[in-house]
């Protein structure tokens, strides 16, 4: 039986059709009598069965892009959203970079609400994203490294495939809040992504709360 709660989107999107499924039948017992009611209950139950006990999309083939270059050149995707401007993550990027003729790109997934996706509002997280990313590129190219970014999908995994159709990344780097606090690992983003991708990942946990305490 398929889950439909698998992700906020789709838990979301669960709740809005059973809200509708309610709605339908009771306009239909007002407007048109219990038996028209009944009907649209048997039509909706069945439909919620057949979505229940459709099958899994099946996972795609891992993907491992080439990467066409010399033996110093090293390739890195970085993927991380509010974690992006951590020093954790950047002392670990400038330690894969370092003998490294280094190319880095930095992939930021723009997060929206459920609700705000919907209604294709995504200009506010979109903003956010960028602005956080900006920052943590200023930050790495002074410290040496070459970098660029861009925004990706608001899935991180649709956002590692995407950025990995167009750069051949030797390794991936994937950051995220500490356990507990962290909505990709509970969501199993990471593990997820190692299944799928048959590039090395690392995962980095970057405590944001620590290291603005470290700073004050």
């Amino acid at each position: 039986m398929r889950n439909p709660l698998r992700s906020e989107a789709e838990a979301f999107r669960f709740v809005v059709i059973a809200l509708a499924f309610f709605v339908a039948v009771v306009l239909a017992k007002l407007l048109a009598g219990t038996w028209v009611a009944l009907a649209v209950v048997i039509a909706g139950l069945l439909t919620i069965a057949y979505l229940l006990r459709s099958p899994e999309e099946p996972k795609p083939p891992p993907t491992a892009p080439d990467h066409v270059g010399a033996e110093n050149e090293l390739r890195i995707l970085v993927v991380a959203n509010e974690t992006v401007s951590g020093e954790t993550l950047r002392e670990v990027i400038a330690q894969r970079s370092e003998g490294y003729d280094e190319e880095v790109l930095v992939v930021c997934p723009a997060l929206n609400s459920p609700l705000r996706h919907w209604v294709s509002d995504e200009d506010g997280a979109r903003a956010a994203a960028q602005e956080r990313l900006d920052r943590s590129l200023g930050l790495l190219r002074a410290a040496g490294v070459n970098a660029r970014g861009e925004i990706g999908d608001a899935d991180p995994l649709q956002a590692i495939e995407d950025s990995l159709r167009t750069f051949g990344a030797d390794e991936i780097i994937v950051s995220t809040h500490p356990e507990g606090r962290s909505h990709w690992l509970e969501r199993g983003v990471v593990a997820s992504a190692r299944e799928r991708f048959a590039v090395p990942l690392t995962h980095v946990i970057v405590d944001l709360e620590a290291e603005r305490e470290t700073v004050e």
